[in-house]
């Protein structure tokens, strides 16, 4: 799941462009596609990703897609993947549209009296159900634009294929790492466009729209002080649960070093022009070749999600201790869950939390080994067409590459050799971020500017 760059600056609704009021038959058409795969269950527990792609297969077909260019295959009968592909005019790697089909577990008693998380709600200016942020929005889309581009005709320059997949958000079938594995010819691209990007709103005006060219890496460890226990009414010193707190405390007063890339740093100069007095000065100091320290410090004082931009991090999520209130513990865990900038070397994250807790007798045990994910290259005609479809619709809004501090599947491409980007044309509010929560839901007028902007961008990318 994204951790969007809205997450970034407070915001408002923004009115939507004036073309986007009328909800034309492109619209109406990714309405259907959206109210379709948010009422099939795509859960892992009990749903069906497989059912999803054949819905999205039959659409395609009936709109004159080949059999042989609309393919769902998949590991087993529940974990199946859409791939689907507009053949173009020359030979090349084709530009792959990603999405994912499944959603994050649900209950309707989890949420609103008169919502159901598998029911598609159109209320009060908004689309509610589960996925409809997070991320059969964007899978929605990139159907509805598929079958438009069929329709009018519009042949690429090269092949544009569509990849709809299984267990982003958990499981044991990742659709991205299955295909890669198993088929990879069938989305070996040029480059991806995910799910990841988004658009900042900022007293009712879009001022930026993201391009997530990066992403962290995702590291847990579990930290482990063992000893014999004993009788509660005779104490001793060596309590694994004092060694325990006794490391934590060490970790919680660690950072790691800053650090930026060429992602980080060109959002925090392009950012700059969106802030003020000493935040806007900050922010230019820390842009440069040898970011200042102070004005890091400060940047990290007043905003987690800048801090975690800046350097991996780590920190303590869960803890577990002792058997019972009257024995002395035997053992207490921790897990500590990392999150490490593109090019770090696990292995040397862990000797650096070793060296932070040392003296305390804590045992480290990996429960995540990270993926890599190096950052990808910002390519001059990708972000030309960002621009210019942005300035079209949103003019004044900024292009901000960035680089997000959660994961998506863009990590599998990425380590493949496969340049991946976040860009989604999705302006939403910063306070009102549901995805995976209680009453999921996009804006309508959002969903559809989404549209447009994915219609355009493609269009001028595949010409």
């Amino acid at each position: 799941m994204r951790i969007s760059l809205i997450a970034l600056v407070a915001a408002v609704v923004s009115a939507s462009p004036a073309w986007a009021q009328d909800a034309g038959p492109h619209n109406l058409e990714a309405r259907a596609i959206l109210k379709e795969l948010v009422e099939i269950n795509t859960t892992d527990s009990s749903g069906s990703t497989t059912r999803a792609a054949e819905a999205m297969a039959a659409r395609l077909k009936a709109a004159g897609f080949a059999d042989a260019d609309v393919q769902v295959l998949g590991p087993n009968p529940r974990k199946g993947n859409l791939v689907a592909r507009l053949r173009g005019r020359n030979p090349g790697k084709p530009i792959v549209l990603l999405a994912h089909l499944d959603v994050v577990e649900a209950l309707k008693a989890d949420w609103s009296a008169d919502l159901d998380p598998f029911v598609f709600t159109e209320r009060d200016g908004y689309f509610y159900g589960r996925g409809t942020s997070d991320d059969k929005n964007h899978a929605a889309i990139w159907i509805a634009n598929l079958i438009r581009y069929k329709q009018e005709g519009f042949v690429p320059a090269r092949d544009i294929v569509v990849a709809l997949t299984a267990d982003e958000e958990g499981g044991d079938s990742n659709g991205v790492k299955w295909l890669l594995e198993n088929h990879r010819s069938l989305i070996d691209a040029d480059y991806v466009l995910n799910e990841g990007g988004g658009g900042e709103l900022k007293d009712g005006k879009a001022v930026a729209h993201g391009v997530q060219a990066a992403e962290k890496k995702y590291y847990s460890v579990a930290l482990d002080a063992r000893n014999a226990g004993g009788h509660s009414s005779l104490p001793r010193k060596d309590n694994a649960i004092y060694q325990l707190a006794a490391a934590l405390t060490k970790l919680a007063a660690f950072e790691f070093p800053v650090e930026l890339n060429e992602i980080t740093r060109s959002f925090f100069a392009r950012m700059a022009s969106l802030e003020t007095a000493q935040v806007a000065a900050d922010m230019k100091a820390v842009a440069q070749s040898a970011p200042d320290a102070a004005a890091a410090a400060r940047l990290a004082a007043g905003s987690p999600m800048y801090n975690s931009m800046m350097r991996s991090t780590c920190v303590a999520t869960q803890l577990t201790g002792g058997h019972a209130e009257n024995a002395l513990p035997q053992q207490a865990r921790a897990v500590v869950n990392c999150r490490l900038l593109p090019g770090s070397d696990p292995r040397a994250v862990e000797q650096t939390l070793k060296h932070v807790v040392a003296d305390e007798g804590i045992v480290f045990t990996t429960l995540w080994e990270p993926v890599s994910s190096p950052a990808s290259p910002l390519r001059p005609d990708l972000m030309a067409a960002v621009e210019r479809h942005t300035t079209e619709l949103w003019p004044g809004a900024i292009v901000l590459p960035f680089m997000s501090t959660g994961a998506t599947d863009g990590l599998y491409l990425r380590n493949a050799g496969i340049p991946t980007y976040g860009v989604e044309g999705m302006f939403t509010e910063a306070n009102d971020v549901r995805a995976h929560g209680k009453d999921e839901r996009v804006g309508i007028k959002a969903f559809y500017d989404a549209r447009e902007f994915l219609y355009r961008l493609v269009k001028t990318l595949g010409s």
